[in-house]
């Protein structure tokens, strides 16, 4: 009988150490860490103004030079609007977009329902020349454009545009850039005849309306870099049809 007994407490002391020896073991094990590439999860800060989001989930990719493209090829086959309102305080300025541009029409009516242009300035005027927006000395928009991605558009200047009075233009980036790639957060809008520009800035498409409050921007006084010394202001761009 005793040696039965000492058989059992040696059996329960043996159980008893190996459940202990398991759970230190537990407690000594690192756990697991995922990886998560940053850089493929990174998206803009904005979404579309006329979407309904409530997760508030990222909708668009960070867009760069790489995947702009591909990118505006897809919007533009499902946002099929030709139809913007550039609203100032001088009045508003209506414009039709063209087709034959598709990446440029698409990239314009992207970022006017990403409310990009809204407190943008036109920050160079000419009179009886041009008038230029879409950029500004702000920090907060310059903090939106930085959401949205850095990539320049490729030219596209040989659909029989002219750069006539009233025709809406996007001018070229200002970093290195032999090619004149277009700067896709800008734009000019032509106030007279300047056939000299063709070939180098894509045309994308004209003012149907308001060339009136064109001219009146531009006959505002300005610095010796032609900004203006009283700020004129984009308050919205706004999707028409």
């Amino acid at each position: 009988m005793y040696r039965i007994k000492s058989i059992i407490a040696l059996v329960v002391m043996i159980m008893l150490f190996n459940c202990k020896d398991k759970a230190d073991n537990t407690q000594n094990e690192s756990p697991i860490k995922i990886e998560i590439d940053s850089s493929a999860t990174k998206t803009m800060d904005t979404t579309d103004a006329d979407s309904q989001n409530p997760s508030n989930e990222r909708k668009y990719p960070y867009l760069t030079d790489k995947n702009a493209m591909e990118f505006f090829l897809q919007y533009e086959k499902e946002h099929k609007e030709n139809k913007v309102r550039i609203v100032t305080a001088f009045g508003n300025i209506d414009i039709l977009l063209f087709e034959e541009t598709k990446f440029h029409r698409a990239n314009f009516i992207f970022l006017a329902k990403q409310n990009y242009f809204e407190h943008t300035q036109f920050y160079r005027v000419i009179e009886n020349y041009i008038i230029q927006g879409g950029s500004t000395d702000d920090q907060d928009v310059m903090d939106r454009r930085g959401g949205i991605g850095k990539y320049l558009l490729p030219t596209d200047t040989k659909r029989g545009f002219h750069h006539d009075r009233g025709v809406i233009s996007m001018p070229s980036g200002d970093r290195d850039n032999p090619y004149k790639l277009a700067s896709p957060y800008e734009f000019f809008i032509m106030l007279r005849d300047v056939h000299d520009l063709d070939g180098d800035y894509t045309i994308f498409g004209r003012v149907i309306d308001g060339m009136d409050v064109a001219d009146k921007i531009a006959s505002v006084k300005t610095d010796d870099g032609d900004w203006p010394l009283k700020n004129v202001y984009i308050k919205r761009i706004e999707v028409l049809d």
